[in-house]
C-alpha cells in the first residue's frame, strides 16, 4: 500500500514523534502539552485528522495527550482505498484478537507499559486511557495496569462477529471488575443508537460486567456528522465514531457535549 498525500492530512507538526520501547517493542508515540497523561488510542484505519483533533482537544483540556501508533499511516485522511487493506491486516495480527474467543488482544500489554512510561514522567494521581472503535475496549482492559485510573471506551466494535461480546479474557474481566470495586473507579462509553458496530447489547455486556461502575451514554444516529470522510461513509456505514469522524463541531451539538463529557470525566479522575 502506498499512501498518496492528501490535503487533508495532518502533518502532526504540533505534537512531539517519539519512538518508546516497551518490553522490547518499539512505539511511535505522539505527544503534547501538560499535566497528567492520557493516552488517546486511534481508531481505524489510523490516526487520522479527526482522531488528532481529538487529542488536541484533550490536550488543550489539560493534559498530556499520548497519541500511539498502532495501525494505518499517522495523520492520513481515512479514504477507503487507505482504509481497507488496514483493517484486513489488523484482523489476521497476532497483536490483535478480532474475532470472539480470541480473549485480551496482546497490544494492551504495550499500551499499559506506555501508561506505566506515561505516567513516570508526567506524575499525577495516574493516567487515562481514552479508546475508539478497534481499540474501544483495550481502554477498559488497560484498567489492570495499576497506573490507569480512568477509562472512555468509545463505540468499542470488537469482537467483530459477536455484538453482545467483550473482546477480553475471563482473567482480565475479573481482574477489571475486583479493581474498579476495590480503587472506586467508574468508567464511562459512548456510542449511537443506530450503530451497527457497537449495538445495545455491546453495552449491556458492559452493565453486566462492571454494573453501575459503566456509564454507557447513547447519542441519536441521527445527530451524526452526515458527511464524514469516505472510509467512514463506505466501509463503516453507520453513525460510529462520535467524537471523531462523525462528530458535529458546532457549539451545543450532542457529539459536541460528548466530548466536553469525556473531558470533563478525565479533569474529575486525573485533576482532582
Amino acid at each position: 500500500m502506498v499512501h498518496r498525500p492528501d490535503e487533508r492530512d495532518d502533518d502532526l507538526a504540533d505534537l512531539e514523534r517519539r519512538v518508546l520501547t516497551t518490553d522490547g517493542i518499539e512505539t511511535v508515540v505522539h505527544v503534547g502539552g501538560r499535566g497528567p497523561a492520557v493516552l488517546v488510542l486511534p481508531e481505524m484505519p489510523g490516526i487520522s485528522p479527526d482522531v488528532a483533533r481529538f487529542a488536541r482537544w484533550v490536550r488543550d483540556g489539560g493534559f498530556a495527550v499520548w497519541l500511539p501508533s498502532l495501525f494505518g499511516v499517522d495523520g492520513a485522511y481515512p479514504t477507503t482505498e487507505l482504509g481497507e487493506p488496514i483493517i484486513r491486516r489488523a484482523c489476521v495480527s497476532r497483536e490483535f484478537r478480532a474475532f470472539a474467543g480470541g480473549g485480551t488482544s496482546p497490544v494492551v500489554d504495550r499500551l499499559r507499559a506506555l501508561a506505566r512510561v506515561a505516567h513516570d514522567e508526567c506524575g499525577g494521581p495516574g493516567v487515562g486511557a481514552v479508546g475508539m472503535c478497534f481499540t474501544g475496549n483495550f481502554a477498559l482492559t488497560m484498567l489492570v495496569e495499576p497506573a490507569v485510573v480512568a477509562a472512555v471506551v468509545n463505540h468499542p466494535s470488537l469482537p467483530l462477529d459477536d455484538p453482545g461480546g467483550l473482546e477480553l479474557s475471563e482473567a482480565d474481566a475479573t481482574a477489571v471488575r475486583d479493581r474498579v470495586e476495590r480503587d472506586d473507579l467508574d468508567v464511562i462509553g459512548y456510542r449511537f443508537d443506530t450503530d451497527r458496530w457497537c449495538t445495545h447489547a455491546r453495552f449491556a455486556a458492559y452493565e453486566a460486567l462492571l454494573g453501575s461502575r459503566f456509564d454507557g451514554r447513547v447519542l441519536p444516529g441521527a445527530v451524526a456528522n452526515p458527511d464524514p470522510p469516505p472510509f467512514f461513509r463506505d466501509v463503516v456505514g453507520t453513525p460510529h465514531s462520535v467524537v471523531t469522524a462523525h462528530l458535529v463541531d458546532e457549539e451545543g451539538h450532542p457529539t459536541v457535549q460528548a466530548r466536553d463529557e469525556i473531558i470533563a470525566y478525565l479533569r474529575r479522575r486525573l485533576l482532582p
